[in-house]
């Protein structure tokens, strides 16, 4: 009981004076701590009484009971001197305890690897993020007391699913309870920094038996929101320095973006819906775009089979000598597997059985294998299909959620830009190593590889991460 208490007291000065606030040390400071106390403070008083009843029974002991101390005896002397090194111990392991258990929650580690199983797809995506030495909780928490509280109910909860087994697969995003970009990103993140074009190399491997190399170099477009640090524009037109952008999403995975409320520097409104959205507004809740919805999968990115291969070839841990390679490791990557395990025999034995005695299969296979551990996790059913990732446009609409050129102003007078592939980068260079020498610096038509397309098509109506 005296430790619980002691050390309760100390993971709430702990948790008081820390400079960034954790979800799941309530769990210790709050739950754990004090259920152990009451506990201790039940076997106490049960004890007691229990000893009560035992004593009263003798009827030479049925007076007063109490504890007797008396210094001057030898025997209580020893024993005093005993008792209090060894409380002094014992308070000194318990808060040592305490405070390498505050330390733990506080790491990735907890996050990421207490609930392996569970938390294994975002851990291990996170890992290889470009936010891999940011603290879970800077992002999923941040400052602030409101939203300490909020993390400590919504991670009591997440034990409780744990340990009951009640969580759903997959994961689902918290699109819904995600705090404001503004008050975690933008701690980092400086949203009027103009960034002005961006040139970007894209390359891709055909799906024919050569494994044709055809990329694309892109000057983005990205700008920026703020006048006072370059002209306004580009991508970032959309970051709400300057510019107010609502709008109401018919999913939950906010995928279908049928209505939009632009306000303007000069605070000029104007709503754009599609052609179907006839819903009472009233009804439906309105969302500021922010960082968020772009920048959905900063830290947590599942890649696509065709993107991931595509890299692997570029960096020739695949060898595009190898005749359909491109083809049959997206293949075995997008088949569906039960656990890792048989997933990765199953590749080995698929691509071995195509390549038969060529060297250059077993460093793809291990590549191949490297992909699927990395980004599939069949038991907590995660990959790519689960999680889309709203930057570009190629495998999910982003982008053409809103500009599909098929939002048009309440007066008619206006619609919202459409995929047009000029609007936010310019196409230098597309094609063959060769072509790709002709860098025309006003721009190129976007030309497809091998055949022709509809220029009312969507990239999505298409692709789908295994295309």
């Amino acid at each position: 009981m005296g430790s619980s208490g002691f050390a309760f007291l100390l993971l709430f000065f702990l948790d008081a004076v820390a400079r960034e606030s954790n979800p799941y040390i309530g769990i210790l400071a709050y739950m754990v701590a004090p259920g152990f106390f009451f506990l201790g403070t039940g076997l106490v008083f049960a004890g007691a009484w229990l000893r009560r009843r035992r004593l009263a029974r003798v009827e030479h002991l049925t007076g007063s009971l109490h504890i007797d101390i008396d210094l001057g005896r030898p025997r209580d002397r020893r024993i005093l001197t005993l008792f209090i090194p060894a409380t002094a111990g014992f308070l000194l392991v318990t808060a040592m305890g305490s405070y390498h258990s505050y330390q733990f929650t506080e790491s990735v580690t907890f996050c990421g690897e207490a609930c392996h199983t569970v938390m294994e797809p975002e851990f291990v995506s996170y890992s290889h993020s470009p936010h891999a030495r940011v603290a879970c909780a800077e992002c999923h928490v941040g400052k602030g007391a409101e939203w300490y509280v909020r993390s400590k109910l919504s991670g009591t909860y997440q034990l409780y699913a744990v340990m009951a087994h009640k969580y759903p697969t997959p994961i689902p995003t918290p699109v819904k309870n995600l705090r404001p970009a503004q008050e975690t990103c933008e701690q980092c993140h400086w949203p009027a920094k103009f960034v002005g074009d961006v040139d970007k190399t894209l390359n891709y491997y055909i799906a024919d038996k050569s494994n044709s190399l055809y990329s694309i170099r892109l000057q983005l477009k990205v700008g920026g929101g703020d006048p006072t640090h370059g002209p306004v524009g580009g991508i970032h037109w959309h970051m709400n320095v300057g510019n107010k952008i609502e709008y109401i999403a018919a999913d939950e995975s906010r995928q279908k973006i049928p209505w939009i409320r632009v306000t303007d520097r000069q605070g000029v409104v104007t709503e754009y819906r599609s052609a179907k959205f006839t819903n009472d507004l009233s009804a439906l809740p309105v969302r500021r775009m922010d960082c968020m919805d772009c920048h959905n999968r900063p830290a947590h990115k599942f890649n696509s089979p065709e993107s991931s291969v595509n890299l692997a070839m570029s960096l020739g841990d695949i060898d595009a000598g190898l005749p359909w390679i491109k083809t049959n490791a997206v293949g075995v990557l997008c088949h569906t597997y039960t656990n890792e395990s048989e997933a990765l025999q199953k590749i080995a034995s698929t691509l071995s059985e195509r390549y038969p005695n060529d060297p250059r299969i077993r460093p793809a296979i291990a590549a191949v294998q490297g992909i699927y551990r990395d980004n599939f996790f069949p038991e907590m059913k995660s990959s790519w299909r689960a999680y889309p990732d709203n930057i570009g446009h190629k495998d999910w609409p982003g982008c053409f959620r809103c500009h599909d050129g098929l939002h048009v102003s309440t007066d008619g007078n206006k619609k919202i830009m459409g995929n047009d592939c000029n609007a936010c980068h310019t196409i230098l260079a597309q094609g063959t190593p060769e072509q790709m020498k002709l860098a025309s610096p006003l721009g190129q038509k976007f030309a497809h590889p091998q055949d022709e397309y509809d220029p009312s098509f969507q990239c999505t109506d298409c692709h789908n991460g295994g295309l």
